[in-house]
This record gives C-alpha cells, structure tokens and sequence, in this order.
C-alpha cells in the first residue's frame, strides 16, 4: 500500500508480515532471509539481485559480529525437517578452504550446524543440519560468528531428506514465485506521464523538474536512500560546476537539496540523506517507491509500455505504466532491458578519431570504488587476522588510515557480470590491508589505536553500460568545442579516465586495487540533448552516467553536478513531450525552441546560493584546446 510521507508526496512501501514465508506443500517451508521481521545488524544487499536471483543478508560488521536477524515463521506441520540455507563463501575466488563470513541458524532456540556461509565456491544450498519441530510458530534466527560479511539468501526446510531447491537463477526464480506465492502478473502501481528509475542525482532531478512542469511522475530507487553516490551508503561527494554555459539555471535544484560539507568518505551525516527525502517529499506530483528494483519491462514494438519493479525485502512486484520513461539506474538497466542500443568498453581510436582512446577496442572501464576510513579509538584495540589469499608486507601495503576514491577495483571485469566479485575484491583487499597493518607491520605505532569506522558494502561505479542516442559525445566535440544547435547541459569536469595504479601493478599485477588519474582540463561545453534519449526506443530518456557518450567522453560528463544537470533536461524535454504528445526524439526535431526557453528560465527556486565552493572541478582553460 502507499504511506504518506512529509506533506505530499507519496511512497510506495509495502507492510511486512511477522509471517515472511510462501507454503510449498504439507511439510516444507520456505523463507526469503532479507524479508525477517528484524534485521538487527545485517544489510539487505540488492545490488546483484539480477545475477544470483534475489536479495540477501549481509553481516556487515567490518570484523566485529553483528546483531542477530529474527522472524516468526509458521510450519505447516510438525515434525522433524531437514535445514537448508543459500549462501556463498565469498573469498573463495581468492583462496580455497574454509572462508570468513561464518554465521549459524537457530530455530526456536536450537542451533544448527555450523558454521554456515564458509565452504564451497559459488551460492550454493548448504546442508543445516536437521531440526525437530514442536511449535508451528517458531522463531528462526541468523547468529553472526565474525563480521566478516557472510551472506544469507534464503532457508528452506523440507521434511524429505536430500530434497533441495534448484541452484540455477531462471528454475529458482521460478521455485521462488511459487513458494513464496507471488501472482504470474504484478499489481498496477498507478499510470503516470513519466517514470523514472534511478534515484541519484540524475534521477531526482529528473523527476522533479518534469513534476513542476506538469507532469505525474513516479520515482522508483533499489535502496533506503536516494542520492546514488551522494548517499551515506556510498559517500561521494558532488563533482563538477553549475551556472556554467549558456544555461545558467540547470543545476539550480541542486541548491535546494545539496549536501552543506563535501569530501568522499566521510561521517553519514556529511551527505544529508534526510534533507533530500524531504525536499522529494514537498513535490505533489512526484511519488517516490524506495526499496523498488526494476526487473523487468513490456513492451508494444518500438515502445515501453511499463516498467516491472520488485520490493527488495517483501519480493512484492508492481507494474509502474506510463507514456514515457527515464533510464537513471546508471548501468542502463531499463535501456538493457528493453532492448535499447548500448555500449560497454574503450572504443578504438580510429572509431571516433579519439587520441586518448587506446589504439584497439576493448572491454576495460573505469573501476568501482569501496571507500573506508577508521577512527581513533583512544586506546589500543586489536582486529582479527585476516588473510584469504591477498599476501601484504611492508613494502606493498598501503600505510594509510582511510581509503576513498583511489581504492578502485574491476576494471578488467565486466562491471554487470563480474559486479559482486569486485565489490567483494574491494573489501577484501581494505580487511587485508588493515589486517596487515594492525597485526603484522613491524612499525605499526600509528594504527595501535584505531578501528574500522566505515566500510562500504555498496560499491561506487563509474562506468558500466552507455546508452546509445541521435548523438554519441566524443573527444573531438570536447576539446574542439564543437556547437550544436541543440546544446544543452555543461560539462566543466576534465577529461578524468581512471587507470590501474603503476605502482599497485607492481605488486599486484592483473589484481590491482588502486587506481590514478590524468586529468586533461577543458573549456565548460554544453552537450547535445540528442545525447539524452535512446536512438531504438522511442519512448526512452537516459540521465546520469549512462547516456550517449564514449568511453573518452564520459571521462568528462559522469560527475554528479553535471548528471543533476542531465535530469533537469530530460525533466523539462518529458514535459514537452506530454505538453505536445510528441517523442523525446520531435522534441529535438520540432519544439527545440521550447526546451531552449525551459532551459534558460530553470525550474529551480530563485535567489539560492550556490554551495559548490568545495569542489570546483579544477581550473578551467581559458580557451578551448585545439588538437
């Protein structure tokens, strides 16, 4: 159902039962782990729901074992049931054996075979033992045994030994629906003129100027917060210049809902995560579903006709339809979804005539980012051994008490399929190397005191998929300061593509976590709208870091001040398209002059300061730099 949230927007939230369980037949049970009743101290880990199936719980205690996940659950009889539970031993693609993210099953009050999560090499069903069931309503608990983030999926009891459910994602997926009872067709969520998937800056932007100017808008984000990187989940701060270019005014709703403090890896609070859940929450027109997912799209040919998004705790789907809709996921996952043009990888040099891309294509991006930082204790605290195939010593570990943006892993990888494994390096290599320093590092007098104080589990990424538009930027529009006649947005942000650290690549060579930079300063350049809508589905926005632009170009566009900017332009362009019942695309053929009109006039609240005074986006070259 939907709660009222601040003074008129909406949020879609669904209400979650004491009894978070689907019935399969007279003698088995089973349970979603990330819909108990009581988290206690695991995370609810959605990021790669789309890879192994669904959400998880997360023991995220940066080596200290978090509080215990409970629930009540109903069996359908009584008896003696045999226990089995999802999960991963997640250091396995580093090192074979026994792994750190150890946690126990208790049912009602019982342990059961332990430890669980620390054994095998992909998500699989691991035996729990066996239970016997003398109350229908029982409690099931999750006990961490070393926060060092196991990982619990789902728990299945089955009075018939040897019965588990099956391992691969589509024949769970469909094991899944029918135990846990969830209808072949979701549920309409509402009609809306737009829907917007993604809540980072690009996608609040989005979703609000279109909502000033008219239009009902759904606002659909995969997590508790909104904010994307700005988050307190991933803590990056915004990057990059407003009124800038011939557009003054885009970037103005960032004064509204903007961060006071900057700097990346910083306490929570430096990200003010309820300050932008209240400026969302003064929009009428805007209704904002956390905790949503998209999953899936229907389509009539060339045209979404709704998005398909489930909750991340309950499981529970809603159909969101509308005549248009934007794609802000960052990964292009709606582009993906429907079939929309994209592409992953450095384009070849001769493709685009770029001189900074490499002379073949290829598969490598920039990486994603696990930041961390410690805090002084006081006095000395210890923390565990930690070593699962990462071997540091003193010449190769990072004497350092914090970790942010360089901290960078899996450009190698595909940053879709690969996500968890580098997600997972990252915070291996941080507990390796606080590992190393606290227990092993012969001069270690500056770390005697300190603890973890912050450690992400939701990784930072900068590049995965880009979807294709009418345009696609490229270094020559750049540096050369090509105009267009349908300029819109301003990039200020050098050309900034991350590299694998020369110098980590000497130790690690092929598995380097730190990353360094060049960056080739510009001229502020507005960027063509036709950048901004998919080329293939002609119902399609983009905003953020997948719009249309190389590899090359989006080394310049991908900072948050400027992706903010991208979301006014596809919020006013949605508005046009309502206005005249018209594609993104005749927007660009036959009302430019009206989006020139929006762009200049803003749909910001006037007379605002200008807060980005602690992250310029570096010095501007006085003039374009002809190559």
């Amino acid at each position: 159902m939907d709660v009222l949230i601040g003074k008129r927007v909406r949020i879609g939230v669904i209400l979650l039962s004491l009894w978070c369980v689907g019935y399969l037949n007279a003698a088995e049970l089973f349970v979603e782990a990330e819909s108990f009743h009581v988290k206690g101290g695991w995370k609810v880990d959605q990021q790669f729901m789309d890879l192994m199936g669904s959400p998880y719980l997360l023991a995220h205690g940066m080596g200290e074992p978090v509080a215990d996940a409970y629930t009540k659950v109903s069996f359908p009889e009584k008896g003696t049931y045999y226990v089995y539970v999802r999960t991963y031993n997640w250091t396995s693609p580093w090192q074979a054996g026994e792994g750190p993210g150890k946690f126990r099953l208790l049912v009602g009050g019982k342990r059961l075979a332990s430890p669980l999560g620390a054994e095998g090499s992909a998500w699989m069903w691991q035996a729990a033992g066996k239970v016997a069931v003398k109350e229908l309503e029982t409690e099931i608990r999750l006990q961490d045994l070393t926060g060092f983030d196991g990982r619990c999926d789902a728990i299945y009891f089955t009075t018939e030994e040897g019965k588990i459910p099956p391992s691969e994602v589509k024949e769970l997926e469909a094991f899944r629906r029918d135990a846990l009872g969830l209808p072949d067709k979701a549920p309409s969520a509402g009609t809306f003129d737009l829907v917007v998937a993604g809540a980072g800056i690009a996608g609040m932007s989005a979703a609000v100027a279109a909502a000033r100017l008219g239009c009902k808008v759904a606002l659909i984000n995969d997590r508790p917060v909104v904010g994307g990187n700005n988050s307190s989940e991933i803590r990056v701060h915004l990057g990059g210049r407003i009124e800038e270019g011939i557009y003054k005014e885009l970037g103005g709703l960032q004064k509204e809902f903007g961060p006071e403090r900057g700097g990346n890896a910083r306490p929570a609070d430096y990200y003010e995560d309820q300050k932008k859940l209240d400026w969302l929450a003064q929009e009428r027109n805007v209704t904002l579903f956390l905790n949503y997912r998209v999953i899936g799209v229907t389509k009539e040919g060339n045209r979404i006709t709704s998005l398909i998004a489930k909750h991340i705790e309950s499981g529970e789907e809603r159909t969101f339809e509308a005549s248009l809709f934007s794609d802000c996921t960052g990964d292009g996952t709606v582009g993906y979804l429907a079939g929309a043009d994209y592409r992953m990888g450095r384009e070849g040099r001769e493709e685009f005539g770029e001189s900074i891309a490499p002379e073949q294509a290829d598969r490598m991006t920039m990486g994603a980012s696990v930041q961390w930082y410690s805090v002084d204790n006081g006095k000395p605290v210890s923390f565990p051994e930690f070593n699962y195939g990462m071997a540091f010593n003193d010449q190769n570990c990072e004497k350092v008490t914090m970790g942010e943006w360089t901290w960078e892993t899996g450009m190698y990888q595909d940053q879709i399929r690969d996500f968890e494994r580098i997600r997972d390096y990252g915070m291996l290599v941080v507990y390796s190397n606080w590992s190393y320093l606290k227990n092993r590092l012969k001069e270690n007098e500056p770390y005697k005191n300190r603890k973890l104080g912050w450690v992400a589990y939701l990784a930072g990424k900068r590049e995965s998929r880009r979807l294709m538009g009418d345009y696609v930027l490229k270094e020559d529009d750049i540096v050369k300061q090509v105009a267009h006649e349908d300029a819109s947005f301003t990039t200020t942000w050098s050309i900034d593509l991350h590299r694998p650290d020369p110098k980590n690549s000497q130790f690690f060579p092929g598995k380097e976590f730190k990353a360094v930079t060049k960056h080739i300063l510009i001229y502020p350049y507005a960027v063509p709208y036709r950048c901004l809508y998919s080329r293939n589905i002609d119902n399609l926005f983009m905003a953020g870091r997948n719009i249309s632009v190389t590899h090359v170009a989006l080394g310049t566009v991908r900072v948050m001040r400027t992706t903010g900017m991208m979301g006014e332009v596809v919020g006013m362009a949605a508005a046009l398209c309502k206005k005249f019942g018209v594609t993104p695309r005749e927007v660009y053929r036959s009302y430019l002059d009206e989006l020139k009109a929006l762009m200049k006039e803003g749909v910001n609240k006037k007379g605002l300061p200008n807060n980005q005074r602690y992250n310029e986006g570096g010095i501007l070259k006085e003039k374009p730099v002809v190559r």
